[in-house]
């Protein structure tokens, strides 16, 4: 039997994952496919008590240190946006409301900007702990993703930051549109990749029409899947790359997240003769939430 001294949650749109921890570090973990997505406001108390019930110790309450999308506007409880330019740590939270005595529900908030206007929720707490583990660290973190973000970092806050949907973008055009007849693979082709990357940043005016050139290149000259899907990110990472120059150009960029996706934007950003620094989103993660909990400790 595992008890929390106190526990840690990572509440996103389609799943949940938490972690038993014990001081700093983590002694148990799982996840739950239960995401925001799926629950009305009144099943996340019943979703979270069905993967932490072990951990919890009926003599005490236990602190639960939330951050993700359960605390958007569809979620358990609203955490309103901080507003940029603002710390990445030791942000205010929200007390969601629970019917178990034995957990006090702490939900972290997101970070908002409003010219241009932009939000972020959960990355705001990767960012927290790779500053908490890199202290007085400057420069631009980006964090690949369904919809990818690069935060500009100045004396430990968020000073502005920018959106992509590229990550949407490339699943609903390789599953849902015409070319999901040509990508249908796992398999890469590097240099594809890099070609493809490198045309967008020349020309990002004319993504769309080489977004379709794809499609003819298969029709016509038999492409391989694998070809054509690495070609698809190239040219949709490279578009994300060009419109973010004013970020990383002459900055120290580190890139947060899970090792596939990130290694991709870390060797890509070479090419670029810049040396981004590979951070794992997990990790980040954790250590985000174990710098809200010492902020709620010393409250």
């Amino acid at each position: 039997m595992t008890t929390a001294d106190w526990i840690a949650v990572d509440w996103g749109t389609t799943h949940m994952r938490a972690w038993a921890m014990q001081g700093r570090v983590a002694v148990d973990q799982v996840q739950s496919d239960r995401g925001m997505n799926y629950l009305s406001p009144n099943q996340f108390e019943p979703a979270l008590l069905g993967v932490i019930d072990s951990w919890l110790d009926t003599r005490r309450t236990t602190s639960v240190i939330c951050c993700g999308m359960l605390g958007a506007r569809q979620g358990w409880v609203e955490a309103p946006y901080a507003k940029t330019p603002c710390p990445a740590a030791g942000l205010s939270m929200v007390r969601a409301q629970t019917t178990d005595p034995r957990i006090a529900v702490h939900v972290l908030p997101g970070i908002s900007q409003a010219t241009p206007p932009d939000v972020m929720r959960g990355e705001e707490t990767q960012i927290a702990g790779f500053l908490s583990l890199n202290d007085g660290w400057d420069g631009v973190i980006c964090l690949p993703g369904t919809h990818s973000k690069w935060a500009h970092i100045s004396a430990g806050e968020v000073v502005s930051f920018q959106t992509f949907m590229t990550g949407e973008m490339f699943g609903l055009l390789s599953k849902q549109s015409v070319l999901r007849h040509s990508t249908q693979t796992e398999t890469w082709d590097d240099t594809a990749f890099s070609d493809a990357m490198n045309d967008a940043m020349s020309k990002p005016e004319t993504l769309a029409a080489r977004l379709f050139r794809l499609r003819a290149s298969d029709l016509l000259n038999g492409t391989d899947n694998a070809t054509t899907r690495a070609q698809l990110s190239g040219l949709l990472i490279g578009a994300e790359l060009a419109a973010a120059r004013p970020y990383w150009l002459g900055q120290q960029v580190a890139v947060i997240g899970a090792s596939g996706l990130a290694h991709t934007y870390v060797a890509a950003l070479a090419e670029l003769g810049l040396a981004a620094t590979h951070a794992p989103v997990d990790a980040m993660t954790l250590a985000g939430l174990c710098a809200a909990q010492r902020s709620l400790e010393t409250a």
